[in-house]
């Protein structure tokens, strides 16, 4: 199943607000931005280790992370894991009756298969799978 963290996921009000922080103050490797369209978000990768923080600021009022921030306020929004076979760690899933929010794989960040398990199924935390693509 999961090889090790891909990501870690934070919701923001403004990316050019937030990735000074990352960047300059922690500073982390700040990889470029990327427009989602799908997922209504653009996001800004951010390098540590060997894993990544992703900021996530909606480009739409109806966009998932525009409803996580207006429940929530800004902060931790999902938690990734990186495996080798998205299918194949699905259908694990389903087989076990773990409720996925995405059945099948959909198309993310930075050429990215990923799907998303609901947080029912995870105590609460949104659990993103991703099978690279390449960075």
């Amino acid at each position: 199943m999961p090889k090790k963290i891909s990501h870690i996921g934070i919701a923001v009000n403004s990316l050019d607000a937030s990735i000074p922080f990352y960047r300059d103050v922690l500073g982390m490797e700040f990889e470029g931005t990327e427009v989602v369209a799908e997922q209504k978000v653009k996001v800004a990768f951010l390098v540590i280790g060997e894993s990544r923080i992703e900021l996530l600021e909606p480009t739409a009022p109806d966009s998932p992370v525009a409803k996580f921030l207006e429940k929530k306020g800004e902060g931790t929004h999902h938690l990734a894991y990186e495996v080798d076979d998205l299918e194949a760690a699905l259908a694990g899933l389903k087989e076990q009756g773990v409720r996925l929010i995405d059945e099948t794989p959909r198309m993310g960040a930075h050429n990215t298969r990923i799907a998303f398990v609901h947080p029912k199924a995870s105590g609460g935390v949104l659990t993103e799978l991703c099978e690279a693509g390449g960075h």
